[in-house]
């Protein structure tokens, strides 16, 4: 039988060795274009629940499997770090109120993840993860029918992710064509490799990087992480016995305690919930805790205090100080991603409460989306992904939040600037969302960025550093010059929307961190007397990283 403790040793295993070999799944991306790539993603993902899995000491495997399902759930990043949280919720739901488990349970627990994974992609691709972790599970089942026990079901696991993941080119041309195999796929048999190397005995692969916690929390001193600046004050720990009938949700409980400080645990089950979080207010932490049942025990202390024994540690590895939830007081309010001081400005300006940090190649997790919607003071709140790899991450945090949340599938920042200007103070929430993606998807979007990698990609044969030219992010064409793509790409949209009976009276040009603003004027002036002067061009510094402009056409 699987016990609690290896189970949790199992999962911070393979987070580390994920992160040891994360490079190697990014490399596996096919699509030219600076990402937030797919191993990247799925190792900061699992390093959310490294992280809490190590505070814990002695938990059974529903413990062990709640505290990683939920970590996962707020740490996903980018489409791949949510399905492999979808995954492991099976494990959450699977393994429920479970002191320990066999390879029947496992199995049974990985489909429930993959029928979560599934329902939570809006069109499945096969010859990807989700179908790695189908045959794989699938099998483990099979297995489990004979020889219900640990090893055998999770080694048939494992050979069948491998082998699904070898035909995965066989289901998606492209992969064939570029003469790899699924990136999001390969991490996964990673992970599911690494936790049958600790099930059959094995030691936890140690972490490589010394810039996050250890995977072992033996002789670390909780205050000690604190040592320079300790923003919040009081250790607070309670059990809670849920009291029959109350059907509250414990993730909204962990949720207002994020807001409240940080250092946050939540682990439940039928009977009880076990909380730990350092807060500069355990009075009002305890009384949202009353709202769940009555309390077996509590106890606070003084970490200020505590400290003087502990060492020094960097300041450099304090946690931030996550936002800090406010009541909703406004009906409506607004959160949108994006990266770049001209960009945050202008979203801040067209009526965004609250800017997320994020997009290419710096994928915001379900966590970081959270934080910013408790801190908008909105009784609704209206979300802007304005980045495709951004929209599963911020879906996921609808059911954790504590006010009514609605995400727009806006797909590039054009869209989510049209989407904002469209918004009417007057109408109901159903209008708005209906005449904000109208707006948005009247949007024609192009971008000028730079070749990752080397591809063959869309019939292009791209060089890594060549420039790419999207509109509505598929490739049109390379150059070696910006300033010539970016008028050409430009024009291109122009007369497409005029070969499909669409009018252009305004052009918007947000140029990058790597433009100068001569350059971008220099640029605006040339399409100008390209399009002529009935149609407005306007020139905003977005400061943006990764893409030198974005245009908008409308």
């Amino acid at each position: 039988m699987l016990q609690g403790k290896i189970l949790r040793d199992a999962i911070i295993s393979a987070s580390n060795c994920l992160a040891k070999e994360k490079q190697a799944v990014d490399e596996l991306n096919i699509f030219p274009v600076p990402d937030g790539d797919t191993g990247t993603n799925m190792s900061m993902t699992m390093a959310a629940a490294s992280r809490e899995l190590a505070r814990l000491e002695q938990p059974s495997v529903s413990q062990a499997a709640d505290v990683a399902s939920s970590a996962l759930l707020r740490g996903a990043r980018g489409n791949s770090g949510v399905i492999l949280s979808l995954l492991f919720r099976g494990f959450s739901k699977g393994l429920k109120g479970k002191e320990e488990a066999n390879g029947a349970d496992l199995a049974e627990a990985l489909s429930l993840g993959v029928e979560s994974a599934y329902k939570a992609v809006m069109k499945p691709t096969e010859g990807t993860i989700l179908t790695v972790a189908r045959e794989a599970a699938a099998k483990g089942s099979e297995t489990a029918a004979s020889d219900p026990s640990v090893s055998p079901v999770w080694k048939a696991i494992c050979a069948e992710a491998e082998a699904s993941l070898e035909r995965t080119p066989d289901l998606l041309p492209v992969l064939k064509k570029a003469g790899v195999v699924d990136a999001g796929g390969k991490g996964l048999c990673i992970i599911f490799r690494a936790m049958q190397d600790v099930f059959e005995g094995g030691a936890i692969v140690e972490s490589s990087d010394t810039t996050q916690e250890h995977s072992s929390t033996a002789g670390v001193n909780a205050a000690g992480a604190f040592e320079v600046d300790i923003k919040f004050t009081y250790c607070t720990e309670f059990i809670v016995g849920r009291e029959k009938g109350n059907t509250r949700d414990p993730l909204r409980l962990r949720a207002y305690l994020e807001s409240m400080g940080d250092s946050v645990v939540v682990v439940d089950d039928s009977e009880i919930i076990k909380v730990h979080v350092h807060t500069n207010d355990p009075g009002l932490v305890l009384s949202e805790g009353l709202k769940y049942g009555q309390f077996e025990t509590v106890k606070i202390e003084n970490m200020k205090i505590q400290h003087a024994n502990t060492s020094w540690v960097p300041e450099s590895q304090e946690q931030p100080m996550p936002p800090q939830r406010r009541e909703p007081e406004n009906e409506y309010g607004f959160v949108a991603v994006a990266a770049g001081e001209g960009l945050h400005a202008l979203f801040s300006d067209l009526g965004c409460d609250t800017v997320v940090s994020g997009g290419q190649t710096m994928n915001p997790s379900t966590d970081d989306i959270l934080g910013a919607i408790q801190a908008t003071p909105a009784k609704v709140v209206f979300v802007l992904p304005n980045n495709k790899n951004i929209i599963l991450s911020a879906e996921q945090a609808v059911p954790l939040a504590d006010r009514k949340v609605h995400v727009l599938q806006t797909r590039t920042i054009p869209q989510g600037i049209s989407a904002m200007l469209s918004f009417n103070p007057e109408d109901n929430v159903e209008d708005n969302l209906l005449n904000m993606m109208k707006s948005a998807d009247n949007v024609s979007t192009g971008s000028i960025t730079f070749a990752a990698r080397n591809s063959d990609f869309g019939g292009h044969s791209i060089k890594k550093g060549e420039i790419l030219a999207l509109e509505n992010g598929k490739v049109i064409f390379t150059h070696s010059d910006i300033r010539h793509s970016t008028i050409k790409l430009t024009k291109s949209i122009v007369n497409t929307r005029k070969i499909t009976g669409k009018d252009t009276s305004f052009i918007t040009l947000i140029y990058g961190e790597d433009v100068d603003q001569a350059q971008a004027e220099e640029v605006r002036d040339a399409i100008q007397s390209k399009v002529g002067n009935a149609v407005d061009i306007t020139l905003v510094n977005g400061g943006q990283p990764v893409y030198y402009y974005f245009i908008s056409v409308e």
